[in-house]
């Protein structure tokens, strides 16, 4: 496969199977020469790693958890690097390292030097982005203007048509989900000037007519159909709801509300939004 950015995207499905640790060193061991199963290895390391810790902030999370957590993050980041070591070309092992960054608290002149090993060999890199943006998040190690700056410089540069631009979408709903803690999420979403960029970003994206439905996709058109009904562009929503249909429904973001039932999640704000639509 050629693509890098497919590449990640088919190795992230692979590693966040349930399991896999349990056969996997016996693909590594029949495979010496190969690089392959060892950074599958080191990629479901780092959900491994993610699974132990839970999805809970840090001071509601158990020190057991943590103590697994960074001893399957130790195991995740020396696959990874055992096979940047063997493949100068590599980029999903390097883009995987940014994750393992966030769950090892490294350093920003760290993280962004893993960021760099990664763009320096393929610029455009969604992967790499999307877990620099997280580690620039409030939540982790940054803040929410530090987030909006990296975001809106991806967009900046990002050709038309790129799902970079989708950068902005996520920034926002980090920030709403934040807010929406303290009951100001929504309040903050309907500001003129949060729909007009999350507008302006879809139209330089999923919109563009440059967009290539590469895989993946439907996490990119499931951020913005949030992020645009919650800033109160119903028509814009309306347009990326069309595209989503029944069919393309991921987790994220819908998953923030109802981690359970995304679905019905996503179904409670498209049924209403569409009845609003046919009744103008």
């Amino acid at each position: 496969m050629t693509d890098r950015d497919d590449h990640a995207f088919y190795v992230s499905i692979c590693a966040d199977v349930s399991g896999v640790q349990e056969w996997i060193g016996q693909w590594v061991a029949a495979e010496p020469q190969s690089t392959l199963p060892l950074l599958v290895q080191g990629a479901h390391g780092v959900f491994w790693a993610w699974e132990a810790r839970g999805s809970a902030y840090a001071e509601h999370t158990q020190q057991e958890q943590f103590d697994l957590f960074f001893k399957r993050l130790t195991f995740a980041e020396n696959c990874l690097d055992d096979v940047a070591d063997r493949d100068p070309y590599d980029t999903t092992a390097r883009a995987f390292l940014l994750n393992s960054g966030i769950g090892r608290q490294v350093d920003l002149a760290e993280q962004q030097r893993r960021f760099s090993e990664v763009v320096k060999r393929h610029p455009q890199h969604k992967w790499a982005h999307g877990a620099m943006q997280q580690y620039l998040c409030e939540k982790w190690f940054g803040s929410h203007d530090q987030m909006f700056a990296f975001a809106r410089e991806i967009s900046r540069y990002a050709p038309p048509g790129s799902p970079l631009h989708g950068a902005i979408a996520e920034a926002y709903i980090e920030k709403y989900l934040d807010l929406s803690r303290t009951g100001g999420g929504s309040a903050y979403m309907e500001q003129p000037e949060v729909g007009a960029e999350l507008t302006a970003a879809a139209e330089r994206s999923v919109f563009h007519p440059a967009f290539q439905r590469r895989p993946g996709w439907p996490r990119l058109f499931n951020s913005f159909a949030f992020a645009l009904h919650l800033s109160d562009q119903y028509q814009a929503a309306y347009r990326v709801y069309q595209i989503i249909g029944d069919d393309y429904i991921t987790e994220h973001p819908w998953d923030y509300y109802n981690s359970d039932r995304p679905v019905d999640y996503f179904l409670s704000l498209r049924q209403p939004l569409y009845a609003w639509i046919e009744a103008q």
